[in-house]
């Protein structure tokens, strides 16, 4: 990573609110470096699901400073053979376990170099079986925020983890995606992007369809239709949604993570 550290360390995991798990690393965290400033993106991952942290992780961090330190625990495998990382890219690094959760991070960052934890001074002087998010995550972001070099906490591995995200199929006149997630609104979040959309259908009539449902247009806000109707849109993601003006889009269609979407151009 170019220039200097940020202070900033964000906190990604599935362990919500009503423990103190995440409050216990903030805590870790401020210990090791006192002027460091944890900040939530979220704790309400689903629980071990390392595809949507990886989304909502790729979704976010390039909004933060250059020198931030991006730590995320969604760990199913804490306390087996798997390895703890540092990934390393021009402007952000990203701590935590070498279980895939990074992979979007590999596909849009190709400088990226990893590194595995092995320097065990930077880590709290017992290790949990259970708690490496504590013990062992925590503190080597709070290192790395403060300006500890990358290099300093082992060595370079080159194979990584990798889970490759689910992709949209074009085949002749049609689209074949899926539904990547559901946010907490409701809205229905494919892995088709503006770009895929705009090269099958340019100008031309579109149906998408969801579990039945078809919708013929696209909108350009939630408020684009009249309440309670559904609509089709690109969200701060980049990726096309649907969702219900007022409602929730999962409960009106009954889709859920893994349902197809599709697109089809001509006519009906």
């Amino acid at each position: 990573m170019t220039g200097g550290p940020s202070g900033l360390v964000t906190l990604t995991t599935d362990f919500g609110t009503r423990d103190p798990y995440v409050g216990t690393m903030k805590g870790v965290i401020r210990r090791v470096h006192r002027e460091a400033d944890p900040i939530d993106l979220t704790h309400e991952i689903q629980p071990q699901d390392l595809m949507e942290a990886s989304l909502v992780l790729d979704s976010c961090y390039r909004f933060f400073p250059a020198g931030t330190v991006h730590l995320v625990v969604v760990d199913p495998g804490v306390g087996t053979q798997r390895r703890a990382i540092v990934v390393d890219t021009p402007e952000h690094l990203f701590v935590g376990p070498d279980n895939g959760v990074f992979s979007r991070v590999y596909a849009t960052e190709p400088r990226a170099v990893v590194r595995e934890i092995r320097n065990e001074s930077l880590m709290l002087s017992q290790i949990s079986d259970t708690f490496h998010g504590r013990d062992l995550f925590a503190p080597v972001a709070a290192h790395l925020a403060c300006g500890l070099d990358p290099a300093q906490v082992g060595p370079v591995i080159e194979d990584p983890v990798h889970r490759d995200p689910p992709q949209p199929v074009v085949w002749q006149d049609q689209i074949t995606g899926e539904v990547i997630h559901i946010d907490s609104f409701g809205n229905i979040i494919s892995n088709v992007t503006r770009e895929i959309f705009e090269m099958l259908v340019g100008g031309r009539n579109f149906r998408i369809i969801v579990n039945s449902k078809q919708i013929d247009q696209l909108s350009r806000n939630y408020e684009d239709v009249e309440r309670g109707r559904v609509l089709a849109l690109f969200g701060s993601l980049g990726m096309l949604e649907i969702a219900v003006h007022g409602g929730r889009a999962d409960r009106r269609i009954g889709a859920g993570r893994g349902d197809p979407i599709q697109i089809l151009t001509g006519p009906a």
